[in-house]
């Protein structure tokens, strides 16, 4: 997201020039750039005149950044309603289509010669088209905004908590709900009031970048904390209450112990219905790879869909351990916010719950740039930039999400939510629309087998969308979302 905001930022300086025709989209499947040195007297043909100068290695790291969040919590959770051999065949699954769903929209991005998701919408389907990925874009953003202050009414309490030798749950200062309005205040609604234009451009870049960075680096240290705390543990459900008593994560006796530490390698339950739209919401990252695509260096559709595979199976492996070693320390009992079992005394916990804090924080407002930025481009089109309807559309978006937060009681709805809903309509659905609508007749026709590949790739992501909903809606309707404990 922060990549996808920086790019946002240098609009000025590039503009699309690959023409459209067959055959400049069969030259695009090798490259961006011809492998022949153009004709004597001829332009040569390039996909923009800004030219990348990101590397490979690069690349990978910013796209990884785009597609690592909050989502990584709840994996965990995921596993102990699916098992551990179904979860990581479900993940890689997952992995394998949004891999796919790149190669869509790269396709469609080098026939036309643009680099925004929402100016392919525009392509495809006219005003009406840009209106609706933009409308995507923003619920999905919102909803990764929504995550991340759940992260902080969660964990916030605890940590400051601890500094105070207090219980989180005693005092009216330490509530979760008030401690949000106060972040939201005091820092977060600060600084999504930089003004992303002018002479704040490189402070913002600077700010973008390091959180970015931040974001990813604290993520690692989770996922070294929850495995080395996994060999600490051992089975953090399976010794008796008296054994527990020093080192047991707040809330588990309330939640009650199994009797057995045994992974279950395949499940099925009422909670299933989270778990896919929280691996679809973990791997959310194509708003970002057309951006990236424009930095990248040497770029061509072979490249980058190679930067977006290590990329993709980097972050498989980081969500696989991570979920599979969350699930062996708590095993069913885990919550959807995972660091939410730790012990609130424990030291390298509460380092993590520190670190993720700070990143989740100074994300709040990376997101919600493109976010105003959308709706700006959509509600004021060519108005120049004003400063109450910047801030009042800042305030409007932190009112909402704050709201949204207080009201929802689990993370995992969150989730669930976001991720059957924006996240397959951005992995599935639109690419698969954007290459049908795109790709011409004359180079694909409608009956080709990619055509078909792609077409049943959109109604898949129309069938998940439909049955995640249908059974999240039957979960609140007989409250055994509720009855789970989580």
């Amino acid at each position: 997201m922060a990549r996808e905001t920086a790019m946002e930022l240098q609009d000025a300086k590039m503009n699309g020039a690959l023409p459209s025709d067959a055959v400049d989209y069969r030259q695009e499947r090798e490259g961006f750039l011809p492998s022949r040195g153009p004709a004597p007297g001829s332009k040569p043909v390039q996909f923009m005149d800004f030219e990348g100068k990101t590397s490979f290695g690069m690349s990978v790291f910013n796209l990884s950044n785009a597609i690592m969040g909050s989502g990584i919590l709840g994996l965990a959770y995921a596993m102990a309603h699916t098992g551990v051999i179904f979860f990581l065949a479900l993940l890689l699954c997952i992995a394998l289509l949004s891999s796919y769903s790149i190669h869509l929209l790269l396709t469609c991005a080098g026939i036309v010669g643009i680099r925004a998701y929402e100016q392919l919408g525009q392509r495809a389907f006219g005003p009406a088209g840009k209106v609706v990925v933009a409308a995507v874009i923003c619920l999905h953003n919102v909803g990764a905004m929504s995550s991340y202050l759940f992260i902080i009414k969660s964990e916030l309490p605890l940590v400051i908590g601890t500094f105070l030798y207090m219980d989180p749950e005693g005092d009216w200062f330490l509530k979760g709900n008030l401690l949000i309005i106060i972040v939201s205040v005091l820092i977060i609604l600060a600084l999504a009031l930089m003004k992303p234009l002018g002479l704040c451009i490189l402070p913002l870049l600077g700010y973008l970048g390091y959180t970015s960075g931040l974001s990813l680096t604290c993520m690692l240290f989770f996922l070294v904390s929850v495995i080395y705390k996994k060999f600490q543990l051992g089975c953090a459900i399976g010794r008796n209450e008296t054994a527990m008593e020093s080192e047991a994560p707040v809330g588990l006796h309330n939640q009650g112990l199994n009797s057995s530490c045994e992974a279950q390698m395949f499940t099925v339950d009422s909670q299933m219905s989270y778990t896919v739209p929280i691996m679809a919401f973990a791997f959310v990252c194509h708003p970002e790879v057309l951006p990236i695509y424009t930095e990248l260096c040497r770029p061509s559709k072979r490249r980058m869909q190679a930067v977006a595979n290590v990329s993709i199976g980097a972050m498989f492996c980081m969500y696989g351990l991570t979920a599979t070693f969350g699930y062996l320390t708590f095993y069913s009992n885990v919550e959807a916010e995972m660091l939410h079992m730790y012990s609130q005394k424990d030291p390298l916990i509460l380092c993590v719950r520190l670190a993720v804090l700070l990143a989740v924080t100074l994300t709040v407002p990376v997101v919600l740039f493109p976010i105003r930025r959308a709706l700006q481009q959509l509600l004021f089109p060519g108005k120049a930039f004003s400063w109450p309807r910047h801030v009042a559309i800042a305030l409007i978006l932190l009112v909402l999400v704050n709201v949204l937060v207080i009201c929802v009681p689990t993370i995992q709805d969150i989730f669930g939510v976001i991720g059957s809903t924006s996240a397959p309509s951005l992995i599935f659905i639109l690419p698969s629309i954007f290459y049908l609508r795109i790709v011409p007749s004359e180079v694909e026709p409608f009956l080709s087998w990619p055509k078909i590949q792609a077409l049943c790739f959109g109604v898949l992501g129309v069938l998940f969308m439909a049955v995640s909903l249908g059974f999240m809606f039957a979960n609140w309707a007989t409250g055994q979302s509720r009855l789970s404990g989580h």
